[in-house]
């Protein structure tokens, strides 16, 4: 594997695991594709660290079972916003 994408899977998995962050926001704060987060995160990071790919696995497996809650979050917040703006009256 190459030094570079080992790197990156270290660093991904530290900072998904530093912040709790999901895979959007971490594939948005490296600048890489969500395919790319969970290829190195469900593939490479095992081989690599496999007691730090059990932590993000948890987090993973956490944001999974939790999108649901924050996605009907931001539907509300969004319909908020709209009965509030004076456009939408």
């Amino acid at each position: 594997m190459d030094e570079a994408i080992r790197q990156r899977c270290l660093d991904i998995g530290k900072y998904m695991i530093r912040h709790s962050a999901t895979v959007r926001s971490a594939a948005a704060a490296f600048g890489i594709s969500k395919s790319s987060v969970h290829q190195d995160m469900d593939q490479r990071l095992p081989l690599i660290d496999p007691t730090l790919a059990r932590q993000v696995g948890a987090l993973l497996r956490y944001n999974k079972a939790v999108r649901h809650l924050r996605g009907g979050a931001a539907t509300r917040r969004r319909y908020r916003q709209s009965a509030q703006s004076p456009l939408h009256s």
